[in-house]
């Protein structure tokens, strides 16, 4: 396994595939997150990820340019699949992958009794968001890193991060989940898949778009998710963030298309320890990864050079407006007035 020097604070980029792997290296990823072509990780759609080639063709163009790979198998195994998983952490060992990115325990005891040199990190579908769970995590398997869901206010994020010995990561940029993430079950009600053993929530084979007369319809295992206008954006059905009907009122009943974007609060992550910074959109275009990545490089760089006199600049925020989701962006639950 290639050695390479941590840096103070990491970005971490999506990598849905070669090209956008690619993408975010040249743009100054610190550490790239893929997966394989199966369910073994959390985004398991037709023409994602990696097959064996082109992971080790990743690695080594990655490794070569002293960035970090990072293999999600962030998934459930279940018993009569479970060969699946463990070939996949044999797999991430053998190819000198710099971590792997898990959720289930049983997987992350394999992992540490068979691979003792490979780095765990643990998923955000593990929602963890204490330290106590966090610390379990890390005496009983030896958890080096974990990713927080995006749930905590930034008090909570700091008590957490003083409170173990774990490198925190968080999300920065990209899509909202309202679901406790690890535990949807929106997805799994209308489909019958589960998110967490399928890996993918809206699998493309239970979405359909279909133009009629009122509009562009999009559609999950035959339910009606949205309508939309001539000229309006069509999005991917997914049923959190679907228009409904409610008291004779048509309106995003669950949650509104919107992306996160923390930009702001870089100086304080920094400040209160946090050790990544995460970039979501493993489905999203390499052109969404390098767009993204540059941004997010040029803001790291100038709050790590200068943190008391760091500002959000107006031309990253236009950059980053483009590619959010709606248009619009949130600090999310990182800030709220009540705790």
């Amino acid at each position: 396994m290639t050695t390479l020097t941590a840096k103070p604070f990491e970005l971490v980029c999506p990598a849905g595939a070669l090209p956008a792997l690619k993408a975010a290296v040249d743009n100054g990823a610190d550490c790239v997150y893929t997966g394989l072509k199966d369910n073994t990780n959390a985004r398991n759609f037709t023409g994602l990820n990696f097959d064996d080639a082109q992971l080790r063709e990743g690695i080594r163009y990655a490794h070569d340019r002293r960035v970090k790979v990072l293999l999600a198998l962030n998934t459930y195994p279940q018993t009569a699949t479970w060969s699946r998983w463990t070939a996949a952490v044999d797999k991430a060992a053998d190819f000198g992958v710099d971590a792997i990115i898990l959720a289930d325990p049983g997987l992350m005891e394999y992992a540490k009794t068979k691979h003792p040199q490979l780095r765990l990190h643990l998923s955000v579908q593990g929602s963890a968001t204490s330290y106590e769970a966090i610390n379990f995590y890390h005496e009983q398997f030896g958890i080096q890193r974990a990713v927080l869901p995006r749930v905590l206010a930034m008090p909570q994020v700091e008590h957490v991060v003083k409170h173990t010995p774990v490198e925190i990561e968080v999300f920065g940029f990209g899509g909202l989940c309202v679901m406790v993430e690890g535990r949807c079950a929106l997805s799994a009600y209308v489909t019958g898949d589960s998110p967490n053993t399928v890996g993918v929530c809206s699998p493309g084979k239970a979405v359909r778009y279909e133009q009629t007369p009122e509009g562009m319809e999009t559609r999950l295992n035959g339910v009606l998710i949205d309508r939309f206008a001539e000229g309006e954006k069509t999005g991917y059905p997914t049923l959190c963030k679907g228009r409904f009907e409610v008291n004779d009122e048509t309106y995003y009943a669950i949650e509104e298309p919107t992306s996160l974007n923390t930009l702001e609060l870089l100086p304080k992550l920094m400040e209160i320890g946090v050790k990544a910074i995460k970039i979501e959109g493993r489905q999203r275009s390499p052109a969404y990864v390098a767009q993204v990545t540059k941004v997010w490089r040029e803001a790291i760089d100038l709050a790590l050079r200068n943190r008391q006199g760091y500002a959000v600049r107006d031309a990253w925020m236009a950059e980053l407006n483009k590619v959010s989701e709606g248009s619009m962006h949130t600090l999310g639950a990182y800030y709220r007035p009540w705790k």
